[in-house]
């Protein structure tokens, strides 16, 4: 089904962060939007603000007529919901059109110029920061992002832009689906391997992902990454990395709060970049959305603006609460190597001051896969407060809890493993210097009582 002959979209798993992009996308369209989702969430009831109609009961009753037509209702699901789910299941026998979000992107990319960003890590804020320049410089562009713009209160631009800034997920080897024009490659240390099942296949998915760039595009990678790319002929290749590269940094000052540096490209040096976001991992992803935007025909006072007036992403290295009392801000991170980084960055601002961290860690399989790495992680902190799994699509397994992670953490850190449900009175109850709240589950909810709760000391 082509896209332009579509009337109504249906969306079986509506609330995800990714998923809410694509129906954002048909609703800026004018068409009929609707889906399920299991919880209500703040970006499920902003969707229905903006027209989308969203139930939370697993329901074919629920389904509006305008979603009952199979020529002209496009449905879309997300690898998350269970293959028993009723409503797939009745979408399936009566003939509908079923995609995964992934290859309605992979359409987007052979319609419009993809700028994708793919990697283990730091591909949120590396697409939402490339987004940015290039949605503020001459050229424009669409978006489908993994995280919540601050600069726009959404993960998704629209433009008439030729455009399209992609973040591209491996999970579930999703990536396949798109044909980019460019992308980079942040990271590839190995995650879902639920999934993927060993390192050796986690790779492999990524050469492959490699393949799929068009001929003419362009490759910008991480110096030294453990993979293979295999490129079709006519596609340029670029590596980056902090301090060496094709693209880098020189000259980097780290004061007062405050971070500037000299981008190094073989196109055009810049001078005096300085980050909207202070913080140290965003000179690398830095470094790498400029590459891109730059390559794609940014100028460099646009790449210095856009720069300068990046604002972050939501749940991404995000301050709630700053000053000389206390800091308090959360982070996503939930992988060993995302961890490590906003271990290390935070210590890097806050060199003289104890940091605890609350960290939920998400899925059973990765904490089984990983609990060493996470421990030592963790263990560049000075007090680590651990709650139990966050399960998501998982069930759970046999001896894997969050006692792993805690029995390795270092001599010296200090430690304790409270419920979920316990958070908030911990902290009621303790006052902090620097304090994190790391994790991909529903943790996060509990952020804004607990900035309520640390004003109020």
């Amino acid at each position: 089904m082509e896209i332009k002959n579509i009337k109504a979209v249906y969306f079986v798993g509506a609330g995800g962060i990714g998923m809410s992009a694509i129906a954002r996308y048909f609703i800026h369209r004018g068409l009929v939007v609707a889906g399920y989702d299991k919880t209500p969430s703040d970006l499920t009831r902003q969707l229905e603000k903006e027209g989308m109609s969203i139930h939370y009961e697993e329901c074919v009753d629920a389904i509006p007529e305008a979603c009952r037509n199979a020529a002209s209702c496009l449905v879309i699901y997300t690898p998350a919901i269970p293959a028993d789910h009723q409503e797939l299941q009745y979408f399936r026998t009566h003939g509908f059109e079923i995609q995964k979000r992934a290859q309605v992107l992979g359409t987007l990319t052979r319609e419009h110029k993809g700028l994708c960003v793919a990697g283990t890590h730091g591909k949120t804020t590396t697409s939402t920061m490339c987004a940015h320049i290039i949605h503020q410089s001459h050229l424009d562009c669409n978006a489908f992002l993994g995280g919540i713009s601050k600069n726009y209160g959404t993960n998704y631009i629209l433009s008439s832009s030729d455009y399209v800034v992609i973040e591209a997920d491996e999970f579930d080897r999703s990536f396949h689906w798109l044909r980019p024009w460019m992308t980079v490659i942040t990271a590839t240390d190995p995650d879902h391997l639920d999934i993927y099942g060993t390192k050796e296949a986690y790779l492999e998915s990524f050469r492959h992902y490699t393949e799929l760039i068009q001929p003419g595009g362009v490759l910008i990678i991480h110096r030294d990454l453990e993979m293979q790319e295999h490129l079709q002929e006519g596609v340029r290749r670029y590596d980056y990395a902090l301090h060496e590269g094709d693209f880098h940094a020189e000259n980097i000052r780290i004061e007062d709060g405050e971070i500037s540096f000299d981008f190094i490209s073989p196109i055009e040096c810049v001078k005096n970049v300085e980050l909207g976001q202070p913080v140290p991992i965003n000179i690398e992803n830095g470094i790498a959305a400029m590459a891109m935007a730059q390559l794609a025909g940014c100028t460099a006072d646009e790449l210095r603006k856009g720069m300068r007036t990046f604002e972050g992403v939501d749940r991404r290295f995000d301050f709630k609460l700053k000053n000389d009392r206390i800091v308090f801000l959360s982070d996503y991170a939930h992988h060993p190597k995302e961890i490590y980084q906003s271990a290390k960055s935070i210590r890097e601002l806050y060199r003289n001051r104890k940091i605890t961290a609350i960290f939920q860690p998400h899925l059973y399989t990765r904490t089984r896969d990983f609990y060493k790495e996470f421990a030592e992680a963790l263990s560049q902190l000075d007090e680590v407060i651990l709650t139990e799994i966050y399960p998501a699509r998982e069930q759970p397994i046999e001896g894997v809890t969050s006692q792993l992670i805690y029995d390795n953490l270092r001599p010296g850190v200090k430690k304790q493993i409270i419920r979920k449900a316990d958070v908030l009175d911990f902290v009621k109850g303790r006052d902090f210097d620097v304090l994190i709240v790391l994790g991909a589950g529903d943790l996060d909810n509990m952020v804004p009582a607990i900035k309520e709760s640390l004003e109020l000391k």
